[in-house]
């Protein structure tokens, strides 16, 4: 039984370790200290690149905010004013 209980405490260890390793986080040795991944041009170059996703991926959401509050505004706005502001639109471009 406790062989049992031991080995399958090292088997999970084991997997989350292999997890940790597959997806980039860092381990830490027996005193806490950082094992892996070491800085090298390479994750820098990858951070730099995720960095610029990020913001372009931020920019594009604040637009997308920006045209759902529009069509928030035209759902709740009353049927009148809607098509009041259509029949500006249309005298606008004739």
């Amino acid at each position: 039984m406790i062989v049992t209980i031991c080995l399958t405490g090292m088997a999970a260890w084991v997997i989350t370790t292999w997890l940790r390793v597959k997806n980039g986080y860092p381990l830490q040795g027996s005193w806490g200290q950082s094992v892996y991944p070491r800085a090298n041009d390479e994750t820098v170059e990858r951070v730099k690149l995720l960095s610029q996703e990020n913001a372009q991926l931020k920019a594009e959401l604040g637009s997308i905010k920006d045209r759902l509050a529009n069509v928030e505004r035209i759902v709740t706005d009353g049927a009148h004013s809607l098509d009041r502001e259509i029949e500006q639109l249309r005298g606008r471009t004739n």
